[in-house]
């Protein structure tokens, strides 16, 4: 039992397969099997109308417009002598620019890491007011730390029933065993 009417025919010469799920060049508009559709497979003829690549210039990476008929290396080159806004130094451009003012410390960021009291410029390390001895403003600390540290003290000085830290340093309640 044979289906004459399914399939199509390989157009290659050599080829002539009988192919259930032909595939049709989009240049030529030929018919062809899956081993005969690239254009160097079947020697398109049409082949210059869709295979058109467009070389890219090796300094800026630009696309180089080329026309019929020109050699894409005279194009590019031509580029290169005259149009290319490459610029070597823009390569060596530092990405850490910004420099620790703590003394000692030798390390850089990439983003500025600015105290809020002081204004100094500091790496992940050194960047809160302990760890640069900040001397921006009276107290080193935050103003949600400060502010914290200011309540902890008020409730320790009016709580009656705290606890109390003695000098061994062993805690305990004042209150009667």
């Amino acid at each position: 039992m044979e289906l004459p009417g399914l399939g199509e025919h390989c157009s290659e010469r050599t080829c002539k397969q009988l192919d259930f799920l032909p595939l049709k060049c989009d240049a030529c508009g030929e018919v062809f099997c899956k081993d005969h559709i690239r254009y160097d497979d079947h020697k398109c003829s049409s082949a210059y109308k869709k295979n058109v690549q467009v070389p890219v210039c090796p300094l800026c990476n630009v696309p180089i417009p080329v026309q019929k008929g020109e050699i894409p290396d005279i194009v590019v080159g031509a580029h290169m002598d005259q149009d290319c806004k490459y610029n070597p130094a823009q390569q060596k451009q530092r990405i850490f620019t910004n420099k620790c003012l703590k003394p000692g410390c030798k390390k850089k960021e990439m983003m500025k890491v600015v105290c809020e009291q002081c204004g100094g410029n500091f790496c992940i390390k050194h960047r809160h007011p302990l760890d640069h001895d900040c001397k921006g403003s009276s107290h080193p600390t935050s103003k949600a730390g400060y502010a914290a540290l200011m309540r902890a003290s008020q409730t320790a000085f009016k709580s009656t029933g705290a606890i109390g830290v003695p000098s061994n340093g062993s805690l305990q309640h004042n209150r009667c065993r």
